[in-house]
């Protein structure tokens, strides 16, 4: 049974320090995450990929789902990450690129995923990423990297997500992306070092205008419509903004205390703050939704954008 990092197991894995309990955000999106423990496992240091988040903007319904580029991936690490073209069956492919030492990012149907217990397993349908390391097809089992940890799926989950019980031609096809890992990895200094050349590069593409003051600008009133559609509702929309620039924004403070914690000192508070303030406001979110009322909103998100403005402008004086 060929495994991409034969040195982990899901009964004794310990998910990266990113994904610590003394976290804001312990967990961020299923992409990233599923990058911080992919990285964590090879052996390499996943801080180095997050100067991408300082590009993160407010799209005027949600802030961006914020995704490592890829060329970002090849830069930092080696690492070539590819979309697998399908024309066997899922599991097929991802039997021979685990063969050949690659792991596969594969959409899966978080219904059948039994790490969502809790939240979606067996209780409604979505679509995430998952990282399978290790694939048994006569055993129908597999093990799998997955938000922040590492977990095994087998029998009806397993038929689950392979879609099993679907005749062949209606099975959904699944986006999937193969990576190919170097034989070794790039030594701590020059990560430093590219990593440092990127957050310039990506200094350059950040918006425009300040994306925390574009949000202000419509949150109580967008507030107020999601009370209108209940809890459910208010989860999704919660995920989507607050969580999103706040685990986006914790990142890149742990992305610059790794770059250098005494050169950018006051950068990492700025971008804490910003974290810390979207912490508070998802419980104030929570409450104004329950109790529809909307006014403590209405100045929540101030202490954010006048962070976001000296984080720019401290990174522009130290990097740009």
């Amino acid at each position: 049974m060929t495994t991409v990092f034969s040195r982990v197991a899901p009964q004794q894995y310990q998910p990266h320090r990113l994904h610590g309990a003394d976290r804001a955000w312990p967990e961020t999106n299923c992409y990233v995450d599923l990058w911080i423990e992919l990285l964590s496992a090879y052996g390499t240091t996943p801080e180095a990929m997050l100067g991408f988040t300082i590009t993160q903007d407010y799209e005027g319904d949600q802030f961006t789902f914020f995704k490592v580029p890829l060329e970002d991936l090849e830069s930092l690490y080696g690492i070539v990450v590819t979309e697998l073209a399908q024309y066997d069956s899922v599991e097929a492919h991802v039997a021979t690129q685990i063969e050949r030492g690659r792991l596969c990012l594969v959409e899966m149907d978080s219904y059948f995923l039994p790490d969502t217990a809790g939240t979606t397993y067996r209780t409604e349908h979505g679509k995430t990423t998952v990282g399978i390391n290790r694939i048994d097809p006569d055993a129908a089992s597999m093990d799998y990297f997955h938000n922040g940890g590492f977990f095994e799926l087998s029998g009806e989950d397993y038929a689950g997500v392979f879609q099993h019980d679907v005749a062949p031609g209606l099975r959904w096809i699944p986006y999937t992306e193969f990576a190919k890992f170097p034989a070794t990895p790039v030594p701590v200094e020059q990560l430093r070092d590219t990593a440092r050349q990127l957050l310039r590069h990506h200094l350059k593409r950040r918006p425009a205008s300040n994306p925390l003051a574009a949000y202000a600008a419509v949150f109580a009133g967008q507030v107020e419509q999601v009370a209108e559609r209940g809890m459910d509702f208010f989860h999704l929309y919660a995920f989507n903004t607050v969580r999103q620039f706040g685990a986006n924004f914790e990142l890149l403070a742990s992305h610059l205390e790794w770059l250098d914690a005494a050169e950018f000192g006051e950068e990492i508070v700025a971008a804490r703050q910003i974290s810390d303030t979207a912490k508070t406001t998802q419980f104030m979110l929570a409450r104004a939704v329950a109790r529809h009322r909307f006014e403590p909103l209405e100045t929540a998100l101030e202490p954010t954008v006048t962070a976001w403005n000296a984080l720019m402008a401290g990174l522009d004086d130290k990097v740009g």
